[in-house]
């Protein structure tokens, strides 16, 4: 076989090969990717459910979504929320695997008790934290988020501003998606199991 044959050969199998790499790369995620450009989890804040401080690192080991909101939310907080109990329920028993960690950034309010019983109402998964307020300035500002407080109304009523996202990370406490707002219940449930079974 001559050197142009052999070099013929060689350059079929680079492109073979090639090719066969690119049909090994795994699908895209239906959520936003975000590895990489956000800090991993870490927090210190106290439990609603039973007032014990927990930190990232009791969580490990678990798909853990972090979300910023308040009891009092008239929409966003619920659909949100609502979202990932409709996508927990459809993925079965890997729910097991999964928290949603309800970061309150309204501390006036939502006292331990009522925090408790608004997450605990979206089932077992969820799990409502808070913290004082120079915590909850430190841990929004290390994933990029912020909120803010509007004027009370003539019976104290105020509505919190705050990021309509949630983060999600590995079962190593790696940020790895944001969930939308509007993300689609199913694109939602078939990231989380992709997570868990990683």
């Amino acid at each position: 076989m001559n050197r142009t044959a052999h070099a013929v050969r060689a350059l079929v199998s680079v492109l073979v090969l090639g090719l066969l790499a690119g049909c090994s790369q795994p699908a895209p995620w239906h959520l936003k990717d975000v590895s990489g450009l956000l800090p991993d989890l870490q927090f210190q804040l106290t439990r609603a459910r039973d007032g014990k401080t927990v930190t990232a690192a009791d969580y490990r080991g678990k798909v853990v979504a972090l979300y910023f909101g308040y009891t009092n939310c008239a929409d966003v907080c619920p659909i949100m929320m609502g979202e990932f109990a409709a996508a927990l329920q459809s993925i079965g028993d890997r729910a097991d695997d999964v928290r949603v960690l309800f970061v309150s950034v309204d501390p006036k309010r939502d006292t331990r008790q009522r925090l408790a019983q608004y997450a605990s109402a979206f089932g077992d998964a969820f799990v409502g934290l808070r913290g004082d307020m120079s915590t909850l300035r430190e841990v929004t500002k290390r994933y990029r988020t912020t909120f803010g407080y509007g004027k009370p109304d003539d019976n104290g009523f105020y509505e919190v501003s705050h990021s309509t996202a949630a983060f999600i990370f590995d079962r190593k406490g790696n940020v790895r998606l944001l969930a939308q707002q509007d993300a689609p219940v199913g694109d939602i449930a078939a990231d989380l199991t992709r997570l868990v079974q990683e």
